[in-house]
C-alpha cells in the first residue's frame, strides 16, 4: 500500500479498538481529507468522532488540547502545514507546556497530523517545511514517516505516546511508492532512526522526503553511504548520527527546509562537539534556500541528485 493508503488504515484500526479517538479537522469527513487520508472514516465512525471543522486552525488545535485533557484521544489534521501558524499560540504555549506546567500532574496525548513539503506544484503557501519551529520547542514530539510502513508504525507508536505529537506527512510521498505493510500491529519506536543504506565512506543524515532522494542517488552513483534517516526529529537519535560518525569521517546533511537555522545546522553542531575529532573533512548542508518556496522554480528549490553529488564529491575529495 502506500503512504496514504497506510494512514488511513492505521487510523482505522485505532478507532475500531479505541472508542475515545477523535478525529478533527477541515474537510476531513464527507470529503475525507483533501489527500483522502481519512476517506471512509466518517461513513464508518460518525459526525460525532469524525467532526467536520470551521477553517480555524486556531481553534482545531485549541479544542484538541481541552479534549485531550478531559481523556479523549484527539488526533487533528491541519490541511497544509502552512496554515499551522496561525495555531501556534495553542501549540507553543498549551499544547507542548502542559505536563511541564502541570508538574506532570496531566499529560497531553494527542497527535497533531499535517503534510508539509513541496514536490507537488503546491507554490509558496501549500510547500513550506516547518519542522525546525517544532523541534525548537521542548514539550513535544516530532516525528516524520519517508515511506508506507514507518508511516504506520509510527503513528501507532504516536498514538500510544503520553506527550503530544506532532506527525509530520510527507505530502510528496504520499502516493510516490508501494510497499508491503503488515496487517497485524507493529510499532516504530519514537526516538530511533532507521539506516535504509550502509556504507564506510561517507555519512549522509535525512529525513522525510529527502530519504528517496538520497537513496537513489546513493545507489545510482555508486557511493558507499552510510544513509539515516532520523524518523524522529525530537527527540533526535544522536547515537545513530555519532555512531556512523566515527566510522566514515565524512558527512552531508539533506533536508528541504531552508538553511539557516534548520535540523542540519543542529545536527552540524551535535557532530562538532561530540565527535569533530573523527572527521576528515568539512560537514556539508544540502538544503533549500533561505527565499520562500517558488511555485515556478520547485525543482530548483528542493535537493536533487546534482547538488546531493556535488556535496558529497567536495567532501569525500577534501584533502
Amino acid at each position: 500500500m502506500n503512504m496514504v493508503q497506510a494512514l488511513n488504515s492505521t487510523l482505522d484500526h485505532v478507532m475500531s479498538k479505541d472508542s475515545s479517538v477523535i478525529l478533527l479537522g477541515e474537510d476531513i469527513g464527507k470529503d475525507g481529507g483533501v489527500f483522502r487520508v481519512t476517506e471512509g472514516l466518517q461513513g464508518k465512525y460518525g459526525e460525532e468522532r469524525v467532526i467536520d471543522t470551521p477553517l480555524v486552525e486556531l481553534g482545531i488545535v485549541g479544542m484538541s488540547v481541552g479534549m485531550s485533557l478531559m481523556g479523549v484521544k484527539a488526533i487533528p489534521e491541519i490541511q497544509f502545514q502552512d496554515f499551522i501558524y496561525t495555531a501556534f499560540d495553542q501549540i507553543i504555549n498549551q499544547m507542548a507546556k502542559m505536563r511541564y506546567r502541570s508538574g506532570g500532574g496531566f499529560t497531553l496525548p494527542m497527535v497533531l497530523r499535517t503534510p508539509y513539503g513541496g514536490g507537488i506544484k503546491g507554490g509558496l503557501y501549500h510547500s513550506q517545511s516547518g519542522e525546525a519551529y517544532f523541534a525548537h520547542t521542548a514539550g513535544l514530539v516530532v516525528v516524520t514517516p519517508s515511506n508506507p510502513y514507518d508511516a504506520k508504525g509510527l503513528l501507532l507508536s504516536s498514538v500510544e505516546s503520553p506527550d503530544p505529537v506532532i506527525f509530520l506527512e510527507p505530502k510528496r510521498l504520499y502516493r510516490a511508492a508501494k510497499v508491503e505493510v503488515p496487517d497485524e500491529d507493529f510499532r516504530v519506536r519514537i526516538g530511533e532512526a532507521a539506516k535504509p543504506m550502509e556504507g564506510d565512506d561517507i555519512t549522509v543524515v535525512t529525513y522525510g522526503s529527502m530519504v528517496p532522494t538520497v537513496l537513489n542517488t546513493m545507489k545510482k552513483n555508486s557511493v558507499n553511504a552510510d544513509v539515516i534517516d532520523l524518523r524522529t526529529l525530537l527527540p533526535m537519535d544522536v547515537n545513530a548520527i555519532i555512531s556512523s560518525v566515527k566510522k566514515t569521517g565524512r558527512v552531508v546533511i539533506v533536508h528541504e527546509a531552508p538553511r539557516t537555522l534548520g535540523m542540519g545546522a543542529e545536527i552540524s553542531a551535535l557532530i562538532s562537539e561530540r565527535a569533530i575529532e573523527y572527521l576528515y573533512a568539512p560537514i556539508l548542508r544540502v538544503t533549500g534556500p533561505d527565499i520562500p518556496f517558488p511555485y515556478r522554480l520547485e525543482d530548483y528549490y528542493m535537493p536533487n541528485e546534482t547538488r546531493i553529488m556535488k556535496a558529497v564529491n567536495r567532501v569525500m575529495e577534501f584533502r
